[in-house]
């Protein structure tokens, strides 16, 4: 087996950290604790499990399920196999699952004790399923009966078998979100995800000496291959849990030491204004990074203020990417507020109109890509895959400017870009005009329809706890500060804005729940 000599894929990764550091802590989660060399047997054991079951290089087994130590040892264990991970989105609805599953022709479904049903009535829709696997949870380890146990799989004595990997092999398909119509499969290999993991420990500067705590969903590509791989790659310790709510995080990140985390700014935006913040133990954090969505400028100035010693990263990316692709250092943060930065290391970026040239320094275009992090394509979707490759650079459908010093600002996705009275307004400048106002404490801005603007602008504003805001007030200081047609024509004060599980702001459910305020 003449590429074994050679070979690079995820499946060598753990296996060369626990020969480096075999008795160093590499996962936790609850009362779970595995050294490198306890992780890197347990995933040979499942391996040899699941080839027993029928897995074969190509397979496609799909994961739907919370965080945990088993969801980390499953995807390893597949990557040994040359089987294909699909995860899966454990928000969405039977029927949404079922399309995955199909499309992705998954014949084998992991999921633990909580989504078990969903899975099963998923899986019931003319999908081609044919068993389950059970994953333990930090929380729960009663396996779930008619299901394949992890811990049988894991009990495993024999050896999983030699398997012909190449790094160009395919690894995983991811799904995109499906806002803007069914949900596409990025088809990513393990040489796209591992260029991705180099390009992550450079500059996102994840280090042997972190202890990293994982929260956010490990079924999105931005924990588990921004995080939770490079953490395994370098030889970090990693902390698992599944419940991302400042009661649960803050007091692991005193108990573990953590100096290292992720998270959306709505889950930072969460713990800046939890009782708990002020009387948590937070000296050995030192690294805080955010994606997903932006970070307004006022909350990142707070963040600044409340944690002086923490260095803040900027990641931005898409799932077709692996996901990263550009970064906004420690250094950068308030030099440039708002920005995501330059290109990671194995990345090429630009800023372009309609014609594929370069827009002027100030000037909106659309960013685009080129990087061994990129997917091969979209599965079964030629048209789509077409599309995004147009012009040999990869589409990322976010609108930016870009500065003379190559400093890249998103202004929006180009389905958030609200046209009113026939000018384009981008949502994000409006919300970050409203984070001055102090009392708000998160607020997001979308386009609904009007019967004179054809779109209007709207304000939906979560008020800070004890504190007290009115329409007016907002308005007003709206059109003191912007241009009159970008100022909202309507504000709504909620209680909590929709998210996802990867604290992503839902704006097409508010735009579903307000589409008729002016009708």
């Amino acid at each position: 087996m003449e590429t074994a000599v050679r070979r690079q894929t995820l499946a060598d990764i753990v296996r060369r950290s626990a020969k480096r550091t075999p008795h160093k802590p590499a996962i936790v989660c609850g009362g779970t604790q595995w050294t490198f060399a306890e992780f890197d047997a347990v995933c040979d054991r499942v391996a040899a499990g699941l080839a027993a079951l029928g897995v074969a290089k190509g397979s496609r087994v799909a994961v739907l399920s919370r965080n945990s130590h088993a969801f980390a040892a499953l995807r390893f264990a597949l990557a040994r196999l040359g089987a294909v991970l699909v995860p899966i989105n454990f928000m969405l609805k039977a029927e949404e699952v079922a399309y995955i599953l199909r499309h992705a022709q998954a014949q084998m479904l992991a999921t633990d004790s909580g989504l078990a049903e969903l899975a099963r009535a998923a899986a019931a829709l003319e999908t081609a399923v044919q068993q389950f696997v059970w994953l333990p949870s930090e929380d729960s380890t009663e396996p779930v009966a008619g299901m394949v146990s992890f811990h049988t799989l894991a009990a495993t004595e024999a050896t999983p078998p030699e398997v012909d990997l190449a790094s160009g092999d395919l690894l995983q398909i991811v799904y995109t979100s499906g806002t803007e119509s069914s949900p596409k499969g990025a088809m990513l290999t393990h040489d796209a995800v591992l260029w991705q993991y180099a390009s992550c420990a450079v500059d996102a500067s994840i280090a042997s000496t972190d202890v990293l705590l994982h929260a956010l969903p490990l079924y999105h590509c931005a924990q588990l291959d921004v995080f939770l791989g490079p953490a395994l790659y370098v030889g970090a310790t990693s902390i698992i849990t599944a419940k991302p709510t400042p009661d649960n995080l803050l007091p692991l990140m005193a108990r573990h030491g953590i100096n290292s985390f992720f998270a959306p700014p709505t889950v930072w935006i969460a713990l800046l204004r939890s009782p708990l913040f002020d009387q948590t133990d937070l000296r050995a954090l030192r690294k805080g990074y955010y994606g997903a969505s932006i970070m307004p400028v006022e909350v990142l100035r707070e963040l600044a203020r409340r944690l002086p010693d923490v260095g803040f990263w900027n990641l931005y990316g898409q799932t077709e990417i692996a996901p990263l692709a550009t970064m906004l250092g420690p250094e950068d943060q308030l030099r440039k507020p708002g920005s995501c930065g330059r290109a990671v290391l194995n990345v090429e970026t630009r800023v372009v109109d309609d014609a594929m040239k370069d827009v002027a320094p100030g000037v909106v275009g659309e960013i685009v890509h080129r990087s061994p992090h990129l997917m091969l394509g979209y599965f079964h979707d030629d048209e789509r895959t077409k599309a995004a490759f147009e012009g040999g650079w990869f589409h990322s459908g976010d609108l930016a400017t870009i500065d003379e010093e190559g400093f890249i600002t998103v202004v929006d996705r180009k389905k958030d870009m609200i046209k009113t009275g026939g000018e384009n307004v981008a949502s994000r400048e409006v919300e970050e005009m409203i984070y001055r106002l102090p009392a708000v404490s998160e607020v997001a801005v979308i386009g609904v329809p009007h019967p004179k603007w054809v779109e209007a602008v709207v304000a939906v504003i979560v008020v800070k706890q004890g504190q007290a805001l009115a329409e007016p007030e907002v308005l007003a200081h709206c059109q003191q500060h912007l241009a009159g047609f970008k100022a909202p024509k309507g504000v709504v004060f909620t209680d909590a804005l929709p998210k996802n599980p990867s604290g992503k702001l839902l704006k097409r459910s508010l735009r579903q729940q307000f589409d008729s305020i002016f009708a």
